[in-house]
């Protein structure tokens, strides 16, 4: 196990050396070069000499990108350009709003895919299977942005249920030391803070965790289909064993090793892709940040997050394959 985990990590090394390389490249092949692109209209060329001269940009390609990984090395991405913060500090203070609104998600995924996969395979072929599927195909094809603007228009704005955007009521004195909102007013008694934080969660929650629901509602019943028919299962009824036991310990157990694997890659979708969730909801994490950096053409912003979003999705399936031996001794022993 600990011979897998070195290699999965050591292969890190070419996987982000490879992305660096292609986003200093693509930053580089810009029209008219990154300051032309930046300035747009206001590209006068004594403007275009003064940002190449502020970026490096005048020196020679090859001393650029070493300068570029020595920084990157040093957890150096320079500067935004928007908010004049350095790209790690703003990395730091919105993570924890993106990974709060993704495990929120696929905790919201889990909690009812598993069991409407579980329901459907068990149902298979009757009206039950026929609901499960409709459902799990409504949430793979209604696009995120429209839920979320439903959502918000009918829970927070028509029926005032639920706030319509934030992370938090501004008029609640919260005391915040992780910028885990829901984590900080648990660990310091403020409990209608951390509630508060919770109700800002519902709606983008449910929006964003809409398609990992419904992949893994499919992935379950598919995999149930296929462990309830297998021998060792079939040997388990014969033998008289309580239902509950054979489920839970022959059919879940071995049907899960697809589960987690979805799991995992749906967390890393989570965590790199709510840009749309996040802006639609004024959520202030990453995905909102890059939505403007996008716009405004902040390349230290662009660079650094895409790079620092690679390197925890990676680690996030570094942990998924790790789970595997957890789950499934054979899979430890191979």
């Amino acid at each position: 196990m600990l011979r897998m985990i070195g290699k999965r990590l050591l292969l890190l090394i070419p996987t982000l050396f490879g992305l660096s390389l292609l986003l200093f490249w693509w930053v580089r092949a810009l029209p008219g070069g990154p300051a032309t692109a930046l300035l747009g209209d206001k590209a006068t060329p004594e403007a275009v000499a003064r940002v190449n001269a502020a970026y490096g940009f005048d020196k020679p390609i090859l001393e650029q990108y070493v300068t570029y990984m020595g920084k990157m090395l040093q957890g150096d991405f320079g500067n935004s350009i928007l908010t004049g913060r350095s790209v790690m500090g703003e990395f730091i203070t919105r993570f924890p709003a993106t990974l709060e609104l993704s495990v929120f998600a696929i905790v919201f995924a889990v909690a009812l895919g598993i069991p409407l996969g579980y329901w459907a395979a068990k149902h298979v072929g009757r009206w039950q299977d026929q609901i499960a599927v409709v459902i799990s195909l409504l949430g793979v094809v209604v696009p995120v942005f429209f839920l979320a603007f439903l959502l918000k228009w009918v829970f927070a704005v028509e029926l005032g249920w639920l706030p319509t955007d934030g992370r938090q009521d501004a008029r609640i004195d919260a005391t915040h030391y992780t910028n885990f909102y829901v984590f900080d007013g648990l660990i310091t008694g403020e409990y209608d803070a951390a509630w508060n934080a919770i109700t800002h969660l519902i709606l983008p929650g449910i929006a964003l965790g809409t398609i990992p629901l419904a992949i893994i509602a499919r992935i379950t019943r598919a995999s149930v289909l296929e462990v309830q028919n297998t021998d060792y299962v079939r040997t388990a009824k014969a033998k008289g064993l309580a239902p509950r036991l054979i489920r839970d310990r022959f059919v879940l157990r071995n049907a899960m090793l697809p589960v987690v694997t979805t799991l995992g890659l749906q967390l890393g979708l989570l965590i790199s892709g709510a840009v749309l969730t996040e802006t639609v909801f004024a959520f202030n994490g990453i995905g909102s940040f890059l939505w403007d950096a996008i716009f405004n053409l902040d390349f230290p912003v662009l660079q650094g997050f895409i790079i620092l979003v690679a390197l925890i999705y990676s680690l996030i399936n570094l942990v998924v394959d790790v789970s595997y031996g957890l789950i499934d001794p054979r899979v430890r022993v191979s």
